[in-house]
């Protein structure tokens, strides 16, 4: 895709975004342009679905997942709104990138993989900072007052992950967050924070010159627009785009009413590995009812968490081989 087609499909997608209802489909809307692999297609199929069938629409006549299909038959306000809508949507990415915000949609290649492979999967992020499409990374999460023992916890988990050459991702919030971003700073180490707020924001403020820290020496992302202020929702809607982007999530330290659960729960949601410091279990039902279930690892300390991680992508590594041995297969018969 050049850049010229890149940047219809964006404004597309943000039109679509922009004059849809409800804020939580946005998440459909994203499955669907990346089922449909076109924002634009389906912008236009919602202006003129007649003149613009969808490349899904199939003899089958299996409907599409998502929202958009709903919304056939528009008003001739409605397909104004939508135009409308492209139209500043063009200039809202030229104000965007005179800014310096680096809009980053579904469509762009340099999106992160594992994310864009996740359910709920964001429509876009803005970046600022190093954007690695193929970021090996792992979440160290825990509560913004936690233990001392749960700060050592994350600290020694930190130093581990820079060690094996893994990217430390956080959510720049006080408590474990923070020491587990500065250590990896301090190591040397690739770092990536998910915020809560817009790009241009900074929350907490005491973390204001830590955040600017990843911004120059790793990345920091947001899935809001610009100037989006910090909400109840906005932190555990990040707390799931760190859960997509990592491998696995590391709880160092969490009581029964933090927000880490939240993570824990999109964990189990994305099947992605869980690995949680026991003394954790003493603390919060949620990570007991998750002690036997697959994919959780409990451990004491990080030599537990590096076995955990050891066995982890052992078995990533030999799913990867057998579906290149079963495509393979595949290929050799046609």
């Amino acid at each position: 895709m050049d850049h010229a087609e890149l940047m219809r499909e964006n404004s597309a997608l943000i039109a679509l975004l922009r004059t849809c209802e409800r804020p939580d489909t946005w998440t459909s809307i994203a499955n669907d342009c990346v089922l449909e692999g076109s924002a634009e297609r389906l912008l236009l199929h919602k202006i003129d679905p007649s003149s613009h069938p969808l490349l899904r629409d199939d003899a089958d006549g299996d409907d599409m997942q998502g929202t958009l299909l709903d919304d056939v038959g528009l008003s001739a306000e409605q397909v104004r709104q939508l135009e409308d809508a492209r139209n500043e949507s063009v200039q809202n990415l030229e104000d965007w990138r005179s800014q310096g915000f680096d809009f980053v949609s579904v469509f762009d290649t340099r999106f992160p993989e594992r994310l864009r492979a996740t359910i709920d999967v964001p429509p876009f992020l803005f970046a600022s900072g190093d954007l690695k499409a193929d970021d090996l990374g792992v979440s160290v999460v825990g509560s913004r007052h936690c233990t001392p023992e749960g700060a050592r916890f994350a600290v020694d988990c930190a130093h581990m992950l820079v060690e094996r050459g893994l990217t430390v991702v956080a959510g720049l919030a006080k408590g474990i967050d923070t020491f587990a971003h500065q250590t990896a700073l301090n190591d040397g180490g690739r770092t990536v924070a998910f915020i809560g707020t817009g790009i241009d924001r900074q929350y907490p403020a005491e973390n204001r010159d830590l955040q600017h820290e990843i911004e120059e020496r790793g990345l920091v992302l947001s899935q809001f627009w610009p100037g989006a202020q910090p909400t109840k929702q906005s932190f555990p809607m990040r707390n799931a785009l760190m859960s997509g982007y990592g491998v696995a999530t590391i709880i160092a330290d969490a009581g029964e009413h933090s927000g880490t659960r939240a993570q824990a729960r999109q964990a189990q949601r994305h099947g992605r590995p869980i690995i949680i410091n026991r003394m954790v279990l003493d603390k919060a039902q949620w990570a007991r009812d998750l002690e036997n279930r697959p994919g959780v690892y409990i451990v004491d300390d990080v030599v537990g968490v590096s076995r955990a991680l050891d066995r982890i992508f052992y078995v990533n590594d030999n799913v990867d081989d057998l579906i290149e041995a079963v495509l393979a297969e595949e290929s050799a018969t046609v």
